[in-house]
């Protein structure tokens, strides 16, 4: 049986995992999936493949495409949540700023650069015509438990974090959200290191078509969204409203949306030149 290694951050949109591993589906294809949670997210992520730590990785688009580009040897092998992630942006409950205007030229705290939190504070400050030069500024906090800490303490003035995962610690402090920013193309994507992917093609299909089945009738489980209530701790109401706006995919990027990430990433001054998209995308 053939060990892999895939990380993710320990939200509800990975669910579907935990179900198929729960099940020992990947055993079916002599294959043993073992799943690494990364609670730094995306930048964390995409060091680990680097390294080699792990060999798949499900993970934000917008984090891979440029971390491929800056020589990541790694590519992006299917789309895994198609509809846009919903970041919210927070303060500390006890802040002074009241909407996303007040946080102009203020520091925002950040998991770590080239992280999701890092890179959708551009898109943010573009949104609101900010000059991302004088009107950005970064403090690095590791993780959302380092947000929790460090905000209401004035390290970071405002975080920038999936709105659902953040919304117990909206309602019961000590955060407070005073808008949303949601990303202009599908949210997160399944990427590879290029050195295992050559060597184990069939393995990787393997893998894609035993989650596919899984995120095709999702949303039709019995009792899901109990389920995702009590294993992420939300709101049963919260849980279903997510739900509602949430959309799994079976696809891979196409080339326009390829180009889309990279023209924003280039446009904001996160990448210095762009790639085609055979560089980023495999294709079974």
């Amino acid at each position: 049986m053939k060990t892999v290694r895939i990380g993710g951050v320990p939200e509800h949109f990975n669910l579907p995992w935990y179900l198929t591993l729960r099940d020992k589906k990947y055993h079916k294809k002599n294959i043993n999936l073992r799943w690494q949670d990364y609670y730094g997210g995306t930048g964390e992520m995409t060091e680990a493949l680097r390294n080699g730590d792990i060999d798949m990785a499900v993970i934000l688009t917008e984090g891979i495409v440029r971390d491929i580009i800056n020589g990541n040897p790694a590519k992006i092998v299917q789309v895994f949540v198609k509809s846009p992630l919903i970041w919210g942006i927070h303060v500390a409950k006890n802040s002074e700023y009241e909407t996303v205007t007040d946080l102009k030229g203020t520091d925002a705290a950040i998991s770590r650069f080239g992280s999701g939190s890092h890179l959708m504070a551009y898109v943010n400050a573009e949104r609101q015509g900010w000059d991302t030069e004088e009107d950005l500024h970064f403090k690095v906090i590791e993780n959302l438990d380092g947000a929790l800490t460090n905000l209401p303490k004035g390290n970071g003035d405002y975080f920038m974090w999936e709105k659902f995962t953040t919304k117990p610690y909206v309602d019961n402090g000590p955060f407070r959200r005073v808008g949303e920013c949601p990303t202009p193309w599908p949210c997160f994507v399944i990427a590879v290191r290029d050195e295992f992917l050559e060597e184990n093609k069939q393995l990787v299909s393997d893998i894609l078509e035993v989650i596919n089945e899984n995120t095709k009738s999702f949303k039709d489980i019995e009792d899901i969204d109990l389920m995702l209530s009590k294993r992420y701790d939300q709101k049963v109401e919260d849980v279903r409203a997510w739900l509602e706006q949430t959309e799994w995919s079976q696809r891979n990027l196409t080339e326009a949306e390829i180009d889309k990430v990279q023209e924003k990433l280039n446009e904001l001054d996160l990448i210095d030149h762009k790639v085609k998209a055979s560089s980023i995308l495999r294709t079974f």
